[in-house]
């Protein structure tokens, strides 16, 4: 078992910056991709970004591209979303996502065997 607990979020205005975090503990060394996903009111899940913990290479949503940074620290068993330039369109509950699969799976799919708590954040115009 792998549990993720997220920390960060809040309340932010467009344009500004954010940055959420994933810390995973457990049987940390069964997951070889983590992710983030949101979901607004009234809308599906949606992929953000992903990372493969063992490489480092990254995927983004085509909404997110140039604007979040996901990245992870080895040693604390941490990966990071660091979200910049916020539109009030990026408000959602965001999770954050680890799974045994590699990246590509968790990306094209959006299924993953760990989930975080989500932690919401707002973005006012």
């Amino acid at each position: 078992q792998v549990q993720l607990l997220q920390f960060g979020g809040g309340l932010v205005k467009a344009g500004g910056s954010l940055r959420l975090s994933c810390a995973a503990s457990g049987r940390t060394g069964s997951a070889n991709a983590m992710a983030w996903f949101r979901q607004a009111p009234g809308k599906e899940r949606e992929f953000v970004a992903g990372i493969s913990w063992s490489g480092g290479s990254t995927y983004y949503a085509d909404s997110v591209n140039g604007r979040f940074t996901i990245f992870r620290d080895s040693a604390r068993n941490t990966v990071y979303l660091q979200m910049n330039n916020l539109k009030p369109e990026d408000a959602a509950v965001y999770h954050c996502a680890a799974d045994g699969r590699d990246i590509v799976q968790l990306v094209t799919t959006g299924r993953a065997e760990y989930w975080g708590q989500g932690t919401q954040v707002t973005v006012s115009s």
